[in-house]
């Protein structure tokens, strides 16, 4: 990937934010923290809020100004949601984080953001590069500072190509349903239609025309296809395990067998986020 850019905190007043942004540092891939006087500095509960950064917070860095933070940087941006008098370049998110990624080229550029209560000063400001502000109502503009940090860095992410990663495939991959499939779940859902009397009022061939291409659009796949038939076939086995009469029409149902592997393991266990 692209060179990531380090996030700067200046003058930190809560430890929560600190290991909120450290862990969103890492979500990431930031190339490092550093924090300028902050109120409390305590790597042990940083990780407990921050958990498996560790390898993060022992290359974080203290700075007594925000000039000593940044001194190596080539290009900073800070984040403020206040409108500036002066005319200064102010980036959205997105542009802010394309900026940082291509200046990245030149050396290290830093996101730079500032207190909870107040932000940075002007005079903070007037020492970073540019300015991100990031669009929010303007009767209530104020993020916290570890949403800020987070928009940015999703968006520096993104900039250096996070969006290229491939997303995990399922783990049991099914082939689409065959043809011959769809047409015994067709006739089972037929059958099973019948036995609970939904034809009482309806037109059999309107209402099976309309669910055959409700199933065609959701293009199932052959586990998919398995389930949804099992259920039809079910549908009037259990009325005739309750001993209710059912139409002539729905007798016999699922005289194919069924792939019971495919019919069921449809969900798969939730892997931790």
């Amino acid at each position: 990937m692209l060179p990531a850019p380090i996030l700067v905190l200046v003058a930190p007043q809560d430890i929560v934010n600190i290991g909120s942004a450290v862990r969103i540092a890492k979500n990431f891939g930031l190339a490092g923290v550093r924090l300028v006087t902050p109120e409390i500095f305590d790597p042990w509960r940083i990780e407990g809020i921050a958990h498996n950064t560790a390898d993060l917070i022992e290359r974080i860095t203290l700075h007594d100004t925000l000039a000593d933070a940044v001194a190596d940087c080539v290009w900073t941006a800070a984040l403020t949601a206040r409108e500036r008098a002066a005319k200064r370049t102010v980036y959205r998110p997105g542009a802010g984080a394309t900026e940082l990624v291509a200046r990245a080229a030149g050396g290290p550029v830093a996101i730079v953001a500032g207190r909870e209560d107040r932000g940075l000063t002007n005079e903070e400001l007037d020492a970073c590069s540019a300015l991100v502000s990031i669009p929010t109502d303007p009767g209530y503009k104020s993020l916290n500072l570890a949403q800020a940090v987070a928009i940015i860095c999703y968006e520096s992410w993104l900039a250096r190509g996070g969006e290229r990663r491939p997303i995990k495939p399922p783990r049991n991959p099914a082939t689409p349903a065959p043809m011959a499939l769809l047409e015994r779940l067709f006739t089972d859902w037929q059958r099973a239609l019948w036995a609970i009397d939904f034809f009482k009022t309806r037109q059999p061939d309107h209402v099976m025309r309309a669910f055959r291409e409700l199933l065609y659009r959701a293009d199932l796949d052959a586990r998919e296809a398995s389930l949804v038939r099992a259920m039809g076939i079910e549908v009037v086995r259990f009325l005739q395990r309750q001993g209710i009469a059912i139409p002539v029409q729905a007798q016999n149902p699922g005289t194919d067998p069924i792939d019971d592997d495919l019919a069921t393991g449809l969900e798969e266990p939730d892997s931790p986020g």
